[in-house]
């Protein structure tokens, strides 16, 4: 494959340099933010060799290369668009994009940015909680040992400081100081304030604050908060700065901002915020106990739909405030996305093997293995959807698959792996649950090859029909 002249013939496919506002790519995908989309031919842009597929979503214009492919492509592509050469999604990037979204979509967007660079911390500390656990199960070590001390001490951080983290990435997110963010998640985690943690039986101090009584509990492991907080501080922020003489930004601004954020976070938005995610888990509990099975056919059943408006993205916020509830603390929602996911890879597969077309064969197969590792754009955008049955099959998989990890109630302890590296997250928390994920990923995977397979043999006779009727 000829990168460079790949590279051109994308520019030229897509209205070529002038239309182009700005390119960055992530790992599979070329990510476009374009003037006008209607100038771009995507039949030829597909036919290209090395393209999986081609789609408009999130305010973007993406086109599928595949891991690997996609960074030498755009090592190419970069100079002749016109464009800075670099491995991230610029904010000149995400800020022209979002410009093209609706309000909820701009706000599923903004949750991915946030909540996708902690997924590494949040697997982490679910890795560790698993070791700990089983090395408590087995008894390897005496439970006072110091090997379990620290194992306890280097799992449970990621989420004593998930304010923290969560604040340096959201104030990133959203025009602010990251540094600023970071402190404000200082603040809710401050040990002044009694760790809801290790709450127990205890009850907090009262503070009295201007004939306000405000109970001093901390936001260790919380979502939306610190979320919230950060939001209206980089509002403070950026009125602050550009209400102040450029001389005195470096004191004035960062003082007001954290003054005033600070007072709103303990004693109007923290409290607000506590109580949505309460009530979020609430309704989430509610539907996975009342209605089980019923809730994992339809939420795997239209897991992909989602996925193809782009609004899957706003999940994780979702699911780090599962585990980070201590009355939950797991994660039911995964195995199910995850039983959608691998349903579409047990619809490519059946492609692979139903097809006669030489270039969609070979595009089946390594993008059916791609949806079993997590990453389902290329089979699902280079194959399914533009067939169309195949991804009713997938849909179809992933359905049956969701019911089933319902009913086993399998659950993770962390977020953002999907597939078999969802093994990892699904082992720490017993064998009947790494079982049962297995046999629900089975399951997914074969219904929905089988009911592709019917779906594809359905539509070759009405088609032979059709064409023996003319």
């Amino acid at each position: 494959m000829d990168y460079k002249q790949t590279a051109a013939r994308v520019l030229e496919l897509v209205g070529g340099r002038e239309n182009i506002i700005t390119a960055a790519h992530c790992a599979t995908r070329l990510r476009l933010v374009l003037h006008d989309e209607s100038k771009v031919d995507q039949a030829a842009l597909e036919d290209l060799d090395g393209v999986s597929g081609a789609f408009s979503s999130s305010g973007q214009y993406q086109i599928i290369f595949g891991t690997g492919t996609v960074n030498k492509v755009f090592a190419e592509f970069a100079p002749l668009a016109g464009v800075k050469l670099d491995g991230e999604e610029p904010l000149d990037v995400k800020k022209a994009a979002s410009q093209k979204l609706n309000p909820f979509a701009r706000l599923a967007r903004s949750l991915s940015n946030v909540f996708v660079p902690l997924i590494p911390a949040i697997v982490a500390a679910g890795l560790l909680m698993g070791l700990l656990g089983m090395i408590k199960a087995f008894g390897w070590v005496s439970g006072d040992s110091a090997i379990v001390q620290l194992l306890d001490m280097f799992s449970s951080s990621a989420f004593i400081i998930l304010p923290i983290l969560i604040g340096f990435s959201a104030a990133r997110e959203f025009g602010a100081n990251p540094y600023l963010g970071a402190v404000i998640g200082g603040i809710m985690t401050h040990p002044s304030l009694l760790n809801p943690w290790t709450l127990g039986n205890s009850e907090p101090e009262v503070m009295n604050f201007l004939g306000m009584n405000i109970e001093l509990i901390g936001y260790q492991g919380t979502v939306f908060p610190v979320l919230l907080t950060v939001w209206v501080m980089a509002k403070i922020e950026q009125q602050v700065r550009k209400r102040t003489p450029e001389t005195l930004d470096l004191l004035v601004t960062p003082f007001v901002t954290i003054l005033v954020t600070g007072f709103l976070a303990l004693i109007v938005i923290g409290p607000i915020g506590t109580l949505l995610g309460k009530g979020i888990s609430f309704i989430l509990v509610f539907f996975y106990e009342q209605f089980s099975v019923v809730a994992g056919l339809l939420f795997g059943g239209l897991y992909s739909t989602i996925v193809i408006t782009g609004m899957h993205h706003s999940f994780h916020a979702i699911e780090a405030g599962l585990l980070a509830d201590k009355s939950i603390g797991k994660n039911f929602l995964l195995p199910i996305w995850s039983m959608a996911n691998v349903a579409q890879g047990g619809a490519g597969l059946a492609v692979y093997f139903m097809t006669k077309n030489v270039k969609l064969k070979a595009l089946a197969l390594p993008s059916a293995f791609s949806a079993f590792l997590g990453i389902t754009e290329p089979v699902i955008y280079g194959v399914n959807l533009r067939l169309g049955k195949p991804f009713i099959g997938g849909a179809i998989g992933g359905a049956i698959g969701g019911g089933y990890v319902v009913l086993t109630q399998v659950a993770a302890n962390a977020y953002g792996l999907t597939g078999i590296p969802m093994i990892a997250i699904v082992a720490p928390l017993g064998a009947s649950n790494l079982i049962n994920y297995l046999v629900g990923f089975a399951i997914a995977v074969a219904t929905a090859f089988v009911a592709t397979v019917i779906l594809m043999r359905l539509d070759a006779r009405k088609q032979k029909q059709t064409d023996l009727a003319a």
